[in-house]
């Protein structure tokens, strides 16, 4: 099998030195590699010298059919590179943070109560199973059950195999997720139990389906298909619509909502149940597959209950430190 193709262009040397860095530190993936090989092919048909301005200027026209967040991404990787170049080269050519499409705005998340995500659960058992995907609606809502109760991101979930599921201890194995990071989740017992039910449907229906390399997230049927991207969100928003939850401009919340719903839940919990919340947040961040509580910080939203939950347990502790002020004596 052919190798991936060589660089050859004017900077391929750096581009090699970078990745070799960033392989070391665990943080290099073959999605980057791709990318700049097809920065140091372009390199090499512009027939550049060197990475310039006016190169990064017409490489960047090349682009200019992508979303503006996809843009800054990729540009913010040859800016990456051009610092790390800068440290041996100081008069090399950084590209200006500052001439980048601005960053997206991303939408705020809906996030859903406890109660509202069991509406949404009891709803999933009403779904449609084909004959052709006999247990798409089992799969369904076993998927719903794992991204609310363990805070998964939805790739995660459609990646997860037989093989990553310990019925013995009753945790999940996510390998090699976003930022590089693996983590092995404990299930909730209602977890463990949907779960339990679907596999026992699964041998019943195809044996050769619990092998360790099928889906998880297996609908049933000829092929040892899973869910899809596309098909586990619109599973969730139907099953929002008919739960009656919508977003304040009248949407079905997205998956990715679910997320956040988990960590602002727990939190609530936490609060609630009087335990200390900030020794908590590590352990909420590694079970969020983040890096730092940095990144979890983004998940814990500010609304009314948890502002309420945190001002209760403050005049639990302190209330009584608190003195009115004196009334003042009026003539």
């Amino acid at each position: 099998m052919a190798g991936p193709p060589a660089l050859t262009s004017p900077l391929a040397p750096v581009i090699l030195r970078y990745l070799t860095l960033k392989t070391t530190l665990g943080r290099g993936d073959a999605t980057e590699r791709r990318f700049f090989q097809s920065l140091d092919a372009f390199l090499v048909a512009d027939h550049a010298a060197d990475l310039t301005s006016e190169g990064f200027d017409r490489w960047c026209q090349t682009h200019a059919h992508l979303t503006s967040g996809i843009r800054r991404a990729q540009m913010r990787m040859v800016r990456h590179l051009c610092l790390y170049r800068r440290r041996t080269e100081p008069a090399c050519f950084v590209p200006d943070l500052a001439l980048f499409p601005l960053r997206h705005q991303s939408a705020p998340p809906s996030l859903l109560t406890e109660d509202e995500m069991a509406r949404v659960l009891t709803a999933t058992t009403t779904l449609r199973t084909p004959p052709a995907c006999p247990l798409r609606g089992q799969a369904g809502g076993v998927g719903l059950v794992l991204l609310s109760t363990a805070g998964l991101r939805r790739g995660e979930l459609l990646r997860l195999t037989m093989g990553d599921y310990d019925p013995q201890e009753h945790t999940l194995r996510v390998q090699a997720s976003k930022c590089h990071t693996s983590r092995l989740l404990p299930l909730s017992a209602d977890a463990g139990e949907e779960l339990a039910a679907s596999l026992a449907a699964r041998r019943t229906d195809r044996p050769d389906a619990t092998r360790d390399a099928a889906p998880l997230m297996w609908t049933g049927g000829p092929g040892l298909r899973g869910y899809t991207g596309s098909g586990c969100a619109r599973v969730f928003r139907t099953r929002a619509r008919q739960a009656g939850i919508r977003r304040a401009d009248g949407q079905p919340p997205r998956v990715h909502d679910l997320r956040h719903s988990f960590a602002v839940n727990a939190l609530l919990r936490w609060y609630r149940t009087g335990v200390d919340v900030h020794a908590k947040l590590p352990l909420l961040s590694t079970s969020m597959g983040h890096v730092s509580i940095a990144s979890t910080q983004d998940s814990l939203h500010f609304i009314a209950p948890v502002a309420h939950a945190a001002s209760e347990r403050f005049a639990q502790h302190y209330s009584h430190l608190l003195t009115p002020p004196p009334e003042e004596e009026h003539p």
